[in-house]
């Protein structure tokens, strides 16, 4: 990506968003006075975390099954649960304020709003990747998002500083969809098939690549075989490096991401059979994985599988002059509806680049959709799903939990510590690097730091209504 100017000062105050662009929890509570149509996928939504019950939490997770040896958050003291919005934002901005560089927030762009206005980065799972290790000096590393995002950066950062993930609950349904014992099992039964010799060009049989979206044990597997991590944001770029080092992959856990980054590459359907762990040879025929270039995992992510042909169709008809753009991670009927489909930073920058007046439905997570359209009044902007359902986990660092981590670093002590084991850590850090050497194509300038040095692959952040 391209190098940019970082933005030397401290951030803003967060300006209020627009009346018709709330942030998404003050949105769930205008429902009741709002037209009929708007909906959230349940109500369980207006509860704050420590009331919403197991699994994954309300949201668009909230039907997957959650493994049981998931982590669990414990109780928070009772003074953090009972201040009010404004307390907990005074009490963030307080102690960032006594931890100055000390600490770096980091925030995914599809946390709330109300937590990533403190951030010092914003961006992707690749972007923020980068900024974990811009900060060596830094005692802790705050990450706002979810565990695989703070695992990764406890692997790239240094070995004296604390990776601090506010709610331990904060996983991936996906990331869980593949775990490291089934693809074990199936690294097994296709190196039975295929068996271990590379060819005359020196490409293995199959080459494991496992989407950033995966625990530290996996992406540990995928290092020691010779494997990478790829994010949304260089996919393609992944899997031409995989093809030269490897005549198939094996991709996971997302089937979508891999299939669309594949087609579009010119890869057949018929060339990318799904493995479903719970079936031998992952339910398809030796002849077929003799046949394959892609072995897609059975596994995809539950917001954007939300998005559907007849909402883009829906869109196209109130608004002629729409332009579709949605994540890689939606289903490939849906991708190939859309005008355009890129990562989450992608989809900001085609955003901010686009001539006042343009009309965007966009197909990811609604905390971002309507962070963008608060951000661009000059343009209409909307999700294509027309029902409130965010990211079950990333929903769950609420600032309460941001407030106590935070409040706890000033007191000396830390908590809710992210820690990969150091037999996993060496085999991660590999598969990560041959990630990292992987730069994704440039685009127009984005989302990123809020002040400090920009690291190679971040973007300054705008100041306002919803960072």
């Amino acid at each position: 990506m391209t190098a940019v100017t970082p933005n030397t000062g401290q951030a803003a105050p967060a300006a209020p968003a627009a009346p018709t662009t709330p942030s998404v929890p003050v949105q769930l509570t205008l429902l009741p006075s709002r037209p009929a149509g708007t909906a959230s996928c349940t109500e369980d939504l207006l509860l704050p975390p420590w009331e919403a019950g197991g699994g994954y939490g309300p949201g668009s997770s909230m039907q997957d099954r959650a493994p049981s040896d998931m982590p669990r958050q414990g109780e928070i003291p009772a003074e953090y649960r009972t201040a009010s919005d404004d307390e907990l934002q005074e009490r963030i901005a307080a102690a960032k304020a006594e931890l100055a560089d000390r600490v770096v927030l980091l925030g995914h762009f599809y946390q709330r709003d109300e937590v990533v206005r403190h951030a010092d980065y914003v961006g992707d799972s690749f972007q923020l990747a980068r900024a974990a290790t811009a900060h060596p000096d830094a005692e802790a590393i705050v990450f706002c998002g979810v565990h695989f995002m703070a695992e990764t950066a406890d692997i790239l950062s240094g070995d004296g500083q604390a990776v601090i993930l506010p709610h331990l609950g904060a996983g991936c349904s996906m990331a869980d969809m593949a775990d490291v014992d089934s693809v074990t099992d199936c690294w097994a039964q296709l190196e039975d098939l295929y068996g271990t010799e590379p060819d005359e060009q020196g490409r293995q049989p199959v080459l494991p690549v496992t989407y950033m979206n995966s625990s530290a044990a996996l992406k540990a597997f995928v290092g020691a075989r010779g494997g990478i991590v790829c994010t949304s944001s260089n996919a393609a770029q992944v899997l031409e490096w995989a093809f030269e080092r490897g005549q198939r992959v094996l991709f996971f856990p997302d089937q979508h991401l891999g299939r669309n980054t594949a087609k579009a590459m010119g890869i057949g359907l018929e060339q990318m059979p799904v493995w479903d762990p719970r079936q031998p040879l992952g339910g398809s025929t030796a002849e077929q994985l003799q046949d394959a270039k892609v072995i897609l995992w059975h596994g995809f992510c539950s917001v954007h599988r939300r998005f559907t042909v007849a909402q883009i169709e829906k869109a196209r008809a109130e608004h002629p002059d729409v332009q579709v753009i949605v994540h890689p991670e939606c289903p490939m009927e849906v991708v190939d509806a859309a005008d355009a489909s890129g990562s989450t930073d992608a989809i900001v920058k085609a955003i901010q680049a686009a001539p006042a007046g343009s009309t965007f439905a966009v197909g990811t997570e609604i905390n971002l959709v309507q962070r963008l359209a608060a951000q661009h009044p000059e343009h209409t902007i909307f999700c294509l799903d027309p029902v409130i359902c965010p990211c079950s986990t990333m929903y769950r660092i609420h600032p309460g939990y941001l407030a106590w981590v935070l409040e706890e670093l000033v007191a000396s002590r830390v908590v809710n510590r992210i820690e990969v084991p150091s037999a996993v850590q060496a085999h991660s850090r590999t598969a990560l690097e041959r990630m990292l050497a992987v730069v994704p194509l440039a685009t127009p300038a984005g989302a990123g730091p809020r002040n400090g040095s920009a690291p190679a692959g971040t973007e300054p952040s705008t100041t306002g209504a919803a960072q």
